[in-house]
């Protein structure tokens, strides 16, 4: 990041990977992880975690599989684009099963249920942690059914949480999915952040990232960072890292109002609150090659 010696950062703070380091615990995470953990001690089959695009549920998703220590064992399947067969090998695989490549559906089935008896006799409870499942295939979903039935007479063999985007609320409206629907017993749903969340999730992050000065966002810029962004973290993080490239490309040390309005109209996806400071598209890209050409020539120069 051509910016983080200017505004005094060690790393950059609003990138779009979900890294776990930093982490905030907003008040729907927070109460997220406490309906996970409330559903998984409970013992209950499925618990389902929904969120609109951005709302950071694959950092929720691995915060959860971070902080699941004994007795949990976790088996985690990032790609929802499988099939019944590849979902049971994938499952196995991580349970640490050696299961043969020509494997059928109902010989994995029965090799799962084997594994799981003798993890659950030597006091361990297995979590299945899915993410994006709204993009799984019906066959699919049916075949996470069926991995519920594994359960002894008193308790689930296997707990399953699912992220995915609202639109899996859906598809499970459908009468072909509604076993599977009746057998989800907890579920949450991601909310946005308010003002109040934005802000200290932006110095949050700010903070973690080595920044030490004084407020780098003014409070105008802040309020129109919350409605501009809806409270999305991830349009957070888009609109706060234009910014400071706009504001960098500007040779300025503090986030102002104008600097978030040229990162806004810069962002097919954030709200424009006010259609006549729209700019052109392209403008940043422009501010921040200009300010990279300066820093080049400067340093060649000297």
């Amino acid at each position: 990041m051509i910016y983080l010696e200017h505004f005094g950062l060690r790393e950059a703070p609003f990138t779009l990977t979900p890294d776990t380091t930093f982490y905030f615990n907003t008040r729907g995470h927070r109460e997220a992880l406490e309906v996970l953990q409330v559903a998984l001690d409970g013992g209950e089959g499925f618990i389902k975690i929904i969120g609109e695009v951005g709302t950071g549920k694959t950092l929720l998703c691995r915060k959860l599989l971070d902080q699941l220590e004994a007795p949990y064992l976790t088996a985690y399947l990032p790609n929802p684009l499988l099939g019944p067969v590849e979902i049971y090998r994938a499952i196995a695989e991580e349970l640490g099963l050696d299961v043969s490549s020509r494997a059928t559906a109902s010989m994995l089935l029965g090799s799962l249920n084997k594994q799981l008896l003798q993890l659950s006799a030597a006091g361990h409870r297995v979590v299945l942690v899915i993410d994006e499942v709204q993009a799984m295939a019906e066959k699919s979903l049916e075949a996470l059914r069926l991995l519920s039935n594994l359960e002894t007479e008193k308790y689930k063999l296997l707990q399953i949480v699912l992220f995915a985007q609202p639109e899996l609320d859906e598809r499970l409206r459908q009468d072909s999915l509604r076993q599977l629907r009746q057998r989800i017993v907890f579920s949450y749903c991601l909310p946005p952040l308010d003002d109040e969340g934005v802000r200290d999730y932006v110095a949050h992050r700010l903070l973690i990232a080595g920044h030490q000065g004084g407020a780098l966002f003014s409070p105008a810029a802040l309020t129109l960072l919350g409605r501009g962004s809806g409270g999305i973290p991830r349009l957070v993080n888009i609109l706060c890292h234009k910014a400071l490239m706009a504001a960098y490309g500007k040779g300025r040390r503090r986030i102002e109002l104008k600097h978030l309005k040229m990162a806004i109209a810069d962002t097919e996806d954030a709200a424009r609150p006010e259609r006549r400071w729209r700019l052109a598209a392209g403008t940043l890209v422009t501010l921040a090659l200009a300010a990279l050409a300066g820093f080049i020539l400067k340093g060649t120069v000297g």
